[in-house]
């Protein structure tokens, strides 16, 4: 079958090295794709904003299915669109995307079917959401309603910070992404990505995994959009996936439905372990980036069909086997990451790297010119690994990590040091 794959990030990397390895392929296109992703598909440059050239490519080239990789194209209906043109889509419809497009959207849907997750208040203006911090007292945590790339939360530890927030977000630092406010408490414990494949009816965990999302290490400097995850996390026990399951992916399944909206696609969501048991504190319509990574190389099932039994309704016939090593990636950056960087910058070394036993190396922003490889982006690479352990990941990634050669990017050098922690108990 033919398949168009959208999106240019290491998300997409990962899913167009998945989706190659399929006997079920036979053409894999991927718009716009990078230099990395150019190595397992054909890269087209489509703009996928463009939801009628995007239609007409798949016409033309007889694709079968589309899957959207990034948040962007969902939210801006793509898979409607495709939907009304008779082509097949991984991925939400507009309306069901709407859980990671609106923060708003999904913590009323907690409260209407009791779905554990922190208190909240939505804002439409800055005096009412001041008086609300002024209220509730820090620490809190502060999210612009929209999409924001990954960017527009602030876990504000003191009043001062919280405040600073939102006049951010109320003066347009996140455009209309910000135009409302949700500010919610601050739960504390620990963090843990879970991801689940539905069909609207039925939904089917993946195996877990553990992001970083702070830029330094030791969980220090700003936010991220996530420089390293692991797979398995040891955090989330048998006794643990299923509380998750059962008290936020399942409810949040059949809410959906009961709605008039079913979720089609893969369910990310962002679970607090806290003291009173796992609770949501966000949802995202898509694989998690670094997160997809490390769950690619540990699914050993074949990955299309299962994106076929979303798309057809048939998760309920459907299992996913997985290897039982442990995957580890480690995002290299461009200095500056988050903030202001530089492009172009040449990086060296990327074949001597995924020469280390167990290592893949995904690119994330590069761009391929005159027979070099180039910067092409904050998120530059993800340098991954598997082993028997996540200590043996770790040490396999960073082996490949020292081999390239990329003054002008960085990275976090302590990916997965809880669970390699936990190994030593």
């Amino acid at each position: 079958m033919h398949i168009l794959l959208l999106g240019s990030g290491g998300r997409e990397h990962a899913l167009a090295w998945k989706i190659a390895a399929s006997p079920l392929v036979t053409k894999l296109w991927c718009a716009p794709g990078n230099a990395g992703i150019a190595r397992e598909a054909e890269c087209v440059a489509l703009d996928i904003a463009d939801h009628a050239a995007v239609i007409g490519f798949c016409k033309q080239n007889a694709v079968a299915l589309v899957v959207v990789g990034p948040e962007t194209p969902l939210a801006a209906g793509i898979v409607d669109d495709l939907a009304n043109a008779g082509i097949k889509a991984f991925g939400p419809s507009k309306e069901a995307s709407q859980l990671e497009g609106s923060k708003g959207f999904t913590k009323a849907l907690c409260t209407e079917f009791a779905i554990p997750t922190g208190a909240y208040g939505r804002f439409d203006n800055a005096a009412d959401a001041l008086a609300y911090v002024r209220k509730q007292g820090a620490p809190i945590v502060v999210k612009a309603d929209g999409l924001a790339a990954g960017k527009g939360v602030v876990v504000a530890m003191t009043p001062a910070e919280a405040e600073s927030a939102i006049a951010m977000m109320f003066d347009g630092a996140f455009g209309a992404a910000g135009a409302e406010v949700v500010i919610e408490e601050f739960l504390s414990g620990r963090e843990v990505s879970f991801f689940a494949l539905s069909d609207g009816d039925t939904a089917i965990a993946l195996a877990s995994a553990q992001d970083h999302k702070r830029v330094f290490d030791h969980d220090e400097g700003p936010n991220t959009g996530g420089m390293g995850a692991y797979s398995p996390t040891p955090f989330v026990t048998d006794e643990i996936h299923s509380q998750i399951m059962n008290r936020i992916i399942l409810p949040t399944v059949a809410g959906m439905k009961a709605r008039g909206t079913p979720f089609c696609g893969v369910l990310y969501a962002g679970v607090m372990l806290t003291a009173e048991g796992p609770k949501l504190f966000e949802y995202n319509v898509r694989f998690g980036d670094p997160e997809c990574q490390v769950l690619m190389l540990r699914m050993m099932s074949d990955l299309v069909p299962a994106m076929l039994a979303c798309c057809d309704g048939q998760l309920k016939h459907f299992d996913l086997r997985w290897f039982p090593e442990a995957a580890l990636t480690v995002v290299m950056a461009a200095k500056g990451y988050p903030g202001d960087y530089a492009k172009g910058t040449r990086i060296k070394g990327l074949d001597d790297a995924a020469n280390v036993e167990g290592a893949e190396i995904f690119h994330a922003g590069t761009v391929a010119m005159d027979g070099q490889i180039l910067a092409n982006g904050g998120r530059v690479l993800n340098v991954c690994a598997t082993g028997k352990t996540v200590a043996e990941a770790q040490q396999r990634a960073y082996a490949a990590v020292d081999r390239i050669r990329w003054p002008e990017g960085f990275c976090r050098r302590d990916i997965g040091w809880q669970a390699v922690e936990r190994e030593k108990q």
